[in-house]
């Protein structure tokens, strides 16, 4: 029986489901690899990426990013385990709230996020956007864990900024260089991975992925 878990869960839900033994990481793009599993790491859990066991990515038609990681994290589980997967992007409030679930399109085949970037700021240069306040944008990210046997938990996170030009830092990936978190100085990629998204203590569980994977972990993880 499939359920989900979302920020405005009821008491009154049934329980959820702990994650335990492997697990499969939905995704074929190494920087959102690597960042899950520095997520995963405090909890023990043995992670290999969908990239890994071959397995295909499949076409993401939702209208969301809820919808989405559901879609990638249920095309993993014919591994046997359960699977992990995220969906996230940038929205700008200027251009009403894209690139959103078209985030990684925007980058094309080849994943150039820096013409990417640069056509961020084209569109908004185009449009007069150049004062920060006419700037606002967030990251969003929903994460599913789909088990084999149909069961689904569902999480999401948000952070808010401004976005800057030039960019700014060479750590992260995607959009990270010109996100300017509020209330930070610098921007995502200018933060290590502990600042960005590291767990309470280390961190503070800053970005849109940590916050969401917080609400997974508190349902389905335990600390070794």
């Amino acid at each position: 029986m499939s359920r989900s878990h979302s920020t405005g869960a009821q008491p009154h839900e049934s329980a959820h489901r702990a994650i335990t033994g492997g697990l499969v990481v939905a995704t074929h793009n190494p920087g959102k690899f690597r960042e899950l599993l520095e997520l995963l790491r405090p909890y023990g859990v043995e992670a290999v990426s969908a990239g890994e066991l071959g397995l295909a990515e499949p076409e993401e038609t939702g209208a969301s990013f809820r919808s989405n990681a559901r879609l990638k994290a249920i095309a993993a589980t014919p591994s046997g385990m359960p699977a992990l997967a995220d969906d996230s992007g940038l929205g700008i409030d200027a251009l009403g709230g894209e690139p959103g679930i078209h985030s990684a399109r925007w980058a094309g085949k080849e994943k150039d996020f820096a013409g990417a970037m640069q056509m961020v700021e084209n569109k908004l240069r185009a449009i007069g956007a150049t004062k920060p306040a006419q700037r606002r944008a967030h990251f969003a990210c929903a994460l599913c864990v789909a088990w084999p046997d149909g069961h689904v938990e569902e999480f999401e996170g948000r952070v808010d900024g401004t976005l800057v030009w030039p960019s700014r830092g060479d750590k992260g990936f995607g959009y990270d260089p010109i996100f300017l978190p509020d209330g930070y100085a610098r921007t995502f990629g200018e933060m290590s991975s502990t600042e960005k998204h590291g767990l309470p203590p280390e961190g503070t569980g800053l970005s849109h992925r940590a916050r969401a994977f917080l609400k997974l972990a508190e349902a389905c993880l335990e600390k070794r």
